[in-house]
């Protein structure tokens, strides 16, 4: 869903890698085929967020700046207008040398390089890359596809996979459902993508025969599963998920060294927050 919070999950991820010591870079993907957020109608799709050198980019690059205290550029946020924009640019060019030019290899290959060559520029340590949109929309299947390339191309065990899905609560039964993320992962896996970890929105905490039922239809251990339920305030996200222990899972999964967080001035912070009265 859009909406769901993928933007706060993908800022906390980046926080709680910060935390132990990582340079962290971060990358926004829209689907849309507008170039950039600046023509957008505010209502439908959120406020623009401007960035240091002008970039007009979607919203979430400004949950990522505040959680990670860096200022991002317009490179930062990748849209299929620019990826589309770049790739006829080059076939008028002749840059393909009379190729039949395709969704893959050449739109894919734009996506990858886009990511990759920003990742060098900035020589960050770990590069988070939000892909918006929801599972099986027609215009987000590319940049899907690129992902699990990527997967490939970089080795498996240098590529991460992180599913944020809805679990409703049924409010005629107090239930909490779990058929929705099911079905989500199970899509999924269909365009070839098993997640490393699924982090489950709800409105009060994972139940856990909801955190088994969902491990089992994911693939995956109970222990890659994590809750992402409502708080008085979207900064407690990256605490509420650290003490599940999703850095440590984090640290294992990429097999770099588990670091103690320091993420005494964010709690300082949250609890301020938590504790005004007016």
């Amino acid at each position: 869903m859009s909406g769901i919070g993928k933007g706060i999950v993908s800022a906390s991820t980046g926080l709680l890698l910060k935390s132990r010591g990582y340079n962290v870079g971060i990358i926004k993907i829209d689907p849309y085929l507008n170039v950039d957020a600046g023509t957008m109608n505010p209502y439908a799709h959120g406020e623009v967020y401007v960035t240091e050198d002008g970039g007009e980019t979607d919203l979430d690059l400004g949950h990522y700046e505040r959680f990670l205290g860096i200022n991002l550029s317009k490179k930062h946020n990748i849209t299929t207008g620019q990826i589309y924009f770049n790739v006829i640019s080059k076939e008028r060019k002749g840059e393909y040398l009379g190729k039949t030019v395709q969704i893959i290899p050449h739109v894919t290959d734009e996506i990858k390089n886009r990511i990759t060559t920003l990742a060098k520029e900035t020589g960050v340590d770990v590069m988070i890359i939000e892909i918006g949109g929801t599972v099986g929309d027609i215009e987000g299947l590319p940049f899907l596809e690129a992902a699990r390339q990527m997967w490939i191309d970089l080795g498996t065990e240098n590529v991460l996979f992180i599913h944020v899905a809805m679990s409703p609560i049924l409010s005629a039964t107090g239930e909490q459902k779990t058929k929705p993320v099911q079905h989500s992962v199970q899509e999924l896996r269909r365009i070839g993508i098993q997640p490393t970890a699924v982090i489950v929105r709800s409105s009060r905490p994972l139940e856990d025969e909801s955190r088994y039922k969902i491990a089992l239809f994911s693939n995956l251990p109970r222990d890659a599963v994590f809750s992402d339920h409502d708080t008085i305030t979207p900064y407690e996200v990256p605490l509420i998920l650290e003490n599940q222990g999703y850095g440590k899972f984090l640290a294992k999964k990429m097999n770099i060294t588990d670091k103690e967080p320091d993420l005494a001035l964010w709690e300082n912070f949250v609890e301020k927050i938590k504790s005004i009265n007016k």
